[in-house]
């Protein structure tokens, strides 16, 4: 079976935590990656290829809109 590569993408680290523990808790899915704000969600991205991120769309440095426009 295919795991399913994540990336998150939130400026609350307890959050991100939790989701990170909840996806990885699935056989078909992985975490690969955690950013904390657009910016670095931007950059691991380009290296990481994940097949689907969930981002925050408020976030210092550089918001989740303004990220997914780049990608």
């Amino acid at each position: 079976m295919k795991q399913v590569r994540v990336l998150l993408a939130d400026d609350h680290s307890l959050f991100r935590e939790g989701l990170a523990g909840i996806i990885a808790a699935q056989a078909d899915m992985q975490v690969v990656g955690q950013a904390n704000d657009g910016l670095e969600a931007f950059v691991m991205a380009q290296e990481l290829k994940p097949d689907l991120i969930l981002m925050d769309v408020q976030m210092p440095t550089m918001d989740g809109l303004e990220a997914t426009q780049k990608n």
